[in-house]
């Protein structure tokens, strides 16, 4: 056998910076649109186009979409067999793509669709994938710096890819601002052959029943509890309906078993960006701050005046959170603050 690694390719062959546009019936993940606005800054140090790679039905003004916030090529693949997802069509099509085009860097948002079949194009094109990525660079070779929480959110992992392509990452959503939309801006939108056959497909997708679990990380506003509940949430469940919030949590109330996993906030869980967070009975540890401290206001409600939040909050509430919770809805709801808030700015008082 020669020395060469298995899977190694000639990295001149490989050019562009794709990012997968992630869309269910024409409704469009917001993490793909956040990194679209990360990889536009990646595809300008490389010297490379910036491309979206859109797969779904019916998905032109995706595709446009896409141009319009950043992308300075489109590719759609149109056609019924991608609606609903099917993880088998959606990775066929991604790894003929890959196979066909050479892309450098592809980019998909951590979301369970992408979570799903990253890795059926990443194994058979024995590409370098990196999972639930918080930050992207680029080093002096051009390669991508993929970083991630590791040993449990105690360091932040830096990860290359030297000998393989494409370098691939799945990246968390939160973490990036999206990418503003300029409907002047002007690109090119390429239809691509559809290599998937239905008849050649296994699943068959008979009934879809969407359950009402909420994405956090689309929450305009949050209410985060965390050890300092000791298990009883009703006061900030109150406060979160008041505020017409998600309820969230720290790794000490997942841990516990008090609310699901998937409203976990920090660098094990997911990173938000909403316009009000709440930390309700939240110590502050440095893995949870890493999950929200990009949200516009933060107010802090613990009866220990020096945990570490209050070091992160806008506004800080020392007390009994079983007391100023319940307080804090009664006042939102007597003064309809939630509804001024929604309101249009000129109809505000």
């Amino acid at each position: 056998m020669s020395g060469e690694k298995a899977g190694a390719v000639d990295p001149d062959e490989y050019s562009d910076v794709w990012v997968f546009v992630e869309e269910h019936d024409g409704d469009v993940m917001t993490v793909s649109w956040e990194l679209l606005g990360e990889a536009r800054g990646l595809a300008d140090d490389l010297g490379e186009d910036l491309v979206a790679l859109v797969i779904g039905e019916d998905a032109d003004d995706v595709a446009r979409e896409a141009v319009e916030r950043g992308a300075d090529r489109a590719l759609v693949a149109d056609d019924p067999v991608f609606e609903p997802y099917r993880a088998d069509p959606y990775g066929e099509q991604f790894r003929a793509l890959v196979e066909q085009r050479h892309p450098a860097v592809v980019l998909i948002g951590g979301t369970h669709t992408g979570r799903d079949f990253a890795g059926r194009v990443a194994v058979p094109a024995h590409a370098g994938l990196t999972a639930d990525c918080t930050e992207l660079g680029v080093d002096d070779d051009g390669l991508l710096e993929a970083r991630r929480p590791a040993f449990g959110g105690n360091v932040l992992a830096t990860i290359v890819c030297e000998d393989h392509r494409p370098q691939m990452a799945t990246v968390r959503p939160g973490v990036f601002a999206a990418a503003d939309r300029d409907p002047d801006r002007d690109g090119e939108v390429e239809q691509v052959g559809v290599v998937v056959d239905e008849s050649d497909t296994v699943s068959e997708v008979r009934e879809r029943a969407v359950g009402d679990t909420a994405d956090i990380t689309e929450a305009d506003r949050i209410v985060a509890v965390g050890g300092g509940c000791d298990g009883d949430l009703g006061p900030a469940e109150e406060l979160a309906d008041a505020l017409d919030a998600e309820l969230a949590a720290s790794r000490k109330a997942v841990d516990e078993g008090w609310v699901d996993g998937s409203r976990q906030v920090g660098q094990t869980g997911k990173t938000v960006r909403p316009e009000l967070y709440v930390a309700v009975g939240v110590s502050g540890a440095v893995q949870h701050v890493e999950g929200m401290n990009d949200s516009e206001v933060v107010v802090a409600v613990n009866d220990d005046p020096n945990a570490p939040i209050f070091e992160h909050a806008d506004y800080g509430v020392v007390g009994d959170l079983f007391e100023v919770c319940p307080a804090l809805a009664e006042r939102v709801r007597e003064d309809g603050l939630v509804d001024a808030a929604d309101a249009e700015p000129e109809a505000r008082p």
